[in-house]
């Protein structure tokens, strides 16, 4: 008799805190770890300064300045994307590629190419959450 998988929605992302030292800070880290996440399909959102970064049970991954309004893609479909990122023990820089806006339960990205993205079905509460506790 064949058995059937049953397919389960994943939880929300949880929400864990962790002090880090200014050694154990990287952004290059942060966009690794997040990647890595996106993909084995996990849910989660990280803040690390004025960034928040978040995966997707769909295999996606986003680095955000809320501030500003800008975002990159870091993974799509679990596929890491293109991206630069400097950093230095004092600096870091960020070739953003899009803005986003947040419009109800909807991620919307503005790419520098032209191109309009709306997404459904990302974290947006615990992104929202994110955000608003980084200030």
């Amino acid at each position: 008799m064949a058995r059937h998988k049953k397919h389960r929605k994943s939880a929300a992302p949880q929400t864990r805190r962790q002090v880090l030292h200014q050694k154990q800070v990287s952004i290059m880290g942060e966009a690794d770890y997040i990647i890595k996440r996106a993909r084995n399909h996990e849910a989660c959102v990280v803040t690390l300064g004025p960034l928040v970064f978040f995966s997707t049970d769909t295999g996606d991954a986003w680095m955000l300045d809320p501030a500003e309004g800008f975002a990159l893609c870091l993974a799509q479909d679990g596929d890491a994307q293109p991206f630069t990122i400097t950093e230095t023990a004092t600096n870091f820089s960020i070739e953003w590629k899009a803005d986003y806006r947040i419009d109800g339960d909807v991620f919307i990205v503005a790419e520098r190419s032209g191109r309009i993205r709306s997404i459904s079905g990302y974290p947006i509460r615990e992104i929202g959450r994110a955000i608003l506790d980084r200030r």
